[in-house]
C-alpha cells in the first residue's frame, strides 16, 4: 500500500457477522461491507473488531475469501494474522492464495521480547513474500528503535500506532517514533478521538476506526476536514461519535461494535466468537439508544 493510499480513506475495523453456529455469514459480512463502501469509505482492515484472534485455523480461508469477494474492486482489504507465532506463520501459507495488499500481524501480550517479536515479525514477511502491517498497542512490545529497524529493512507496509494515553498529546514513544520512522508510515489506530492531535501534531497518516461501521461518511467528512486544515469542523464530528466511543472504552470495544452494527440493523453479526461474550440487555439497549443517534446524527455544518 502507498503512502497516499493510508490517507485517502478512513481505515474501517469492522466486526465479523457469524451465523447463530457462529460460522462465518457471507450475506451479512457483505451487507457491512456494502454499508461502509456507501459512505465513500475504501479501505478495510479486519483485526481485532473482527476478533480475528481467535479464529478457526479450518476456517481462515473462507474468512478471506468472503471478505476478499464480497467487497468492490477498489476497496482495499487487509486481513490479520496471528498472534501467536506458530498460527501466523501457517496462515502465510493459506495467504500465498490469495492477493491482499498487505496482511497486519496483531500483537501478543505477555510471553514476548522485544527481539522475539522482531524476529518474529521478520520471519513472517518472508514467509509471506511481502511487507506486513505492524500493529503497535501495548508499551514494552517493541522499542522505537527496533520498529526503525524493521522499516528499515522494507519489512513494513505500514504501522498501525494504539497506545492508548490519557493525554493524547503526550506521547513519548510516539515522538520517539516519528523521528526514526517517516510519520507517513504511521496511522492512528484508536479511532476518532485522538484522529486530530495525532495527525496534526505528530504529522501522522490518516487514521483507523470501528464507529466508522455505523456512519461512514460522517468518519470520511472528519478525515476530509482534518487534511483541509478545518479543525472546527473536524471536532465537531469527533463529538458526535465520541458517545458511542465512550460505551466502547467503558464496556468493551470489541464487544460495543458488534452489537452497535447489529441493534441498528446495519447487519445481523451474530453472536461474538469466543472468548468474547455478548452484552446484557441493560448495555445492548444503552449501545443501541446510542448507535441510533450516531445513524440519524446530520452532518454539522
Amino acid at each position: 500500500m502507498q503512502t497516499e493510499q493510508l490517507n485517502a480513506s478512513v481505515i474501517a475495523v469492522p466486526p465479523l457477522a457469524r451465523d447463530s453456529d457462529l460460522k462465518i455469514d457471507r450475506e451479512e459480512n457483505a451487507k457491512i461491507i456494502r454499508h461502509i463502501e456507501a459512505g465513500g469509505v475504501s479501505t478495510l482492515l479486519y483485526g481485532g473488531n473482527a476478533n480475528f484472534y481467535h479464529i478457526a485455523p479450518s476456517e481462515y480461508a473462507d474468512a478471506l475469501e468472503i471478505i476478499a469477494t464480497e467487497s468492490a474492486e477498489s476497496t482495499l482489504v487487509v486481513p490479520s494474522v496471528g498472534p501467536a507465532y506458530g498460527t501466523m506463520m501457517d496462515q502465510a501459507k493459506v495467504l500465498q492464495d490469495f492477493d491482499f495488499p498487505s496482511v497486519m500481524v496483531l500483537p501478543m501480550q505477555g510471553l514476548t521480547t522485544d527481539d522475539g517479536v522482531a524476529a518474529g515479525f521478520r520471519k513472517f514477511v518472508e514467509a509471506l513474500g511481502k511487507p506486513a502491517v505492524l500493529y503497535i498497542k501495548f508499551e514494552g512490545y517493541l522499542e522505537p528503535e527496533t520498529v526503525a529497524s524493521l522499516v528499515d529493512d522494507g519489512l513494513v507496509s505500514w504501522i498501525k500506532y494504539a497506545i492508548v494515553r490519557k493525554d493524547t498529546a503526550q506521547d513519548d514513544y510516539l515522538s520517539r517514533l516519528i523521528e526514526l520512522v517517516d510519520p507517513r508510515l504511521i496511522v492512528s489506530g484508536i479511532g476518532e478521538q485522538p484522529a486530530i492531535i495525532h495527525l496534526t501534531k505528530f504529522k501522522i497518516n490518516g487514521f483507523t476506526s470501528g464507529c466508522v461501521c455505523v456512519r461512514p461518511d460522517l468518519s470520511q467528512k472528519m478525515l476530509t476536514a482534518i487534511n483541509s486544515g478545518d479543525l472546527e469542523q473536524a471536532e465537531k464530528i469527533r463529538g458526535i461519535f465520541q458517545p458511542l466511543e465512550d460505551l466502547r472504552n467503558e464496556i468493551n470495544p470489541i464487544r460495543v461494535l458488534h452489537g452497535a452494527v447489529a441493534e441498528v440493523r446495519i447487519a445481523q453479526t451474530g453472536p461474538p466468537l469466543p472468548l468474547l461474550s455478548g452484552l446484557d440487555h441493560a448495555d445492548a439497549e444503552r449501545v443501541q439508544q446510542t448507535a441510533q443517534i450516531l445513524l440519524n446524527q446530520t452532518c454539522p455544518s
